[in-house]
């Protein structure tokens, strides 16, 4: 198995992709809105992903938040709060926020699990700032880094309980950035007291199951290399001071904050310490080039993703969806 998570080129596999993916057997798939039709195609699709691994509990990917970010839609599918929804209830009442957020992750992963998805790239734990970039504070849960864990748990909790596994992001934080790491590289100069805020609520969530880096130079430590590429990141910060031993993936391997060619990149990850690289566009020549620079998956890194999947095995819904729904409206009118 290669420590690679890969995207499709469209909503049915290719022939070329069959017969790639049979040979390369990256650890998982991740899901686009160009995958996205209809729920019989989705886990039609899914349902052939698992066939050609060969594996029941193959991760299949999404960044399913709400808002924005949200690759399944109407009308096939309901549209789902963003993160400042929860922030703002949570400033006018903490419990019911921690409550709306629960059932509205149960609802989410209840919506994944009928199509075979089984991981979502959620929560986002950055802490936002008053300069935060666009791209995280229209989807940040808050600027205080013990309410962006309260809401973050019970993202987890919520998307667990349907049997999707949560991935924490962006470590060790993106809320210093001032730029789009899918546009340019941007480097915080924040020293070790602010820097720790944002630790806060990964260090809180250290036990999530999965977890996925960005890429963001912190010049406190690694003045060189953004956090994905960083061995210091990845084993002081990451692993070391955060104490965070779940799956680590990459953010996209492809965005344009990382230079150099996509295998280029993928190596220089895993040897800095992630444990899978994330290459989300499908383009057949870059997907082969990083299969071919990268080795088996690692015995930690297996055991890694083993534990994760594990952790929502056997697991679904007990709730009716329609309920869940009303539940998390009827509590975020409070705000």
């Amino acid at each position: 198995m290669k420590p690679v998570i890969f995207g499709l080129s469209g909503p049915t596999l290719t022939a070329d992709e069959q017969a790639f993916f049979a040979e390369a057997d990256p650890v998982g798939y991740i899901l686009f809105r160009r995958n996205i039709e209809t729920r019989d195609q989705v886990r039609a699709l899914t349902d052939s992903l698992r066939t050609l691994s060969g594996r029941d509990d193959v991760p299949i990917l999404i960044d399913q938040e709400g808002g924005r970010v949200a690759r399944m839609g109407p009308p096939q599918w309901p549209t789902f709060p963003a993160g400042p929804a929860f922030d703002a209830l949570y400033k006018a009442a903490p419990m019911s926020a921690i409550q709306a957020m629960r059932a509205n992750a149960e609802a989410l992963g209840a919506m994944l699990a009928e199509v075979g998805i089984n991981v979502d790239c959620a929560p986002l734990l950055d802490v936002a700032q008053p300069d935060t970039t666009e791209a995280i504070t229209i989807r940040a849960y808050g600027s205080e880094p013990m309410q962006v864990a309260a809401l973050g748990r019970a993202m987890l909790e919520g998307l667990a309980s349907a049997g999707v596994v949560g991935v924490v992001k962006h470590m060790p934080g993106h809320g210093r950035a001032l730029v789009d790491t899918h546009h340019a590289l941007p480097t915080v100069t924040a020293g070790e007291d602010e820097l720790a805020i944002d630790l806060e609520p990964f260090i809180t969530l250290n036990k999530a199951a999965m977890g996925m880096t960005t890429h963001i130079v912190f010049e406190a430590w690694d003045r060189e290399l953004p956090a994905t590429l960083s061995p210091v990141i990845v084993d002081k910060i990451i692993r070391g001071r955060i104490g965070f031993d779940g799956f680590l993936m990459t953010d996209d391997i492809d965005m344009k904050a990382l230079s150099g060619t996509p295998a280029d990149k993928a190596a220089a990850s895993i040897a800095a310490g992630c444990d899978c690289v994330l290459d989300c566009w499908a383009r057949m020549d870059e997907m082969v080039a990083i299969a071919g620079r990268l080795d088996e998956i690692g015995v930690d890194a297996r055991r890694r993703l083993d534990t994760a999947m594990a952790s929502v095995a056997g697991r679904s819904s007990s709730v009716n969806f329609a309920d869940l729904i009303a539940r998390r409206d009827a509590l975020l009118v409070l705000a």
